[in-house]
């Protein structure tokens, strides 16, 4: 018999909508089934929790392969904007919520919410350019700590 799992740290290091998504359902689920659940946003997925930026992710369009558009038809002007809006609607009929009020559920749920230090410094952010569901700016080794004894997610 296997072990129940009881706690998941997610890594969230992409900022588009294929990346972010797959860690927010994750987390969301977990919560749902009673596992402890942090997010641990790192590089580009910042953008999720960046007050600027989380309202205006969008989908990659550009070498998505499932996508199954070519390469030269992802990179046309206006393309990734399309696809978003439609990927959008989808997700809105699916009773999927936006990247904002998602979060926010999540946070609602008791999950941690935690920002990387290392890519903070890199792109010359602060606590303040996030919102107010993150919980800490943490280092790798704060990280660690707190995914002790759980299961950790890449995506």
């Amino acid at each position: 018999m296997q072990d129940k799992i009881e706690k998941v740290s997610i890594i969230v290091s992409k900022g588009s909508l294929e990346g972010i998504y797959p860690a927010l359902i994750m987390a969301n689920g977990a919560r749902a089934e009673g596992i402890e659940a942090d997010l641990f946003f790192t590089f580009f997925g910042l953008d999720a929790v960046h007050k600027a930026r989380h309202e205006h992710i969008k989908l990659a369009t550009v070498g998505n392969p499932g996508l199954h558009l070519a390469t030269w038809a992802g990179g046309l002007p206006g393309m990734s904007a399309v696809m978003t809006h439609y990927l959008s609607r989808k997700m809105d009929g699916l009773d999927i919520p936006p990247i904002p009020e998602f979060i926010e559920m999540i946070a609602d749920t008791g999950a941690g919410l935690y920002a990387c230090q290392a890519s903070v410094d890199l792109f010359g952010l602060s606590k303040e350019d996030f919102i107010d569901q993150v919980q800490e700016v943490i280092t790798v080794g704060e990280f660690y700590e707190r995914a002790a004894g759980g299961q950790i997610i890449f995506t």
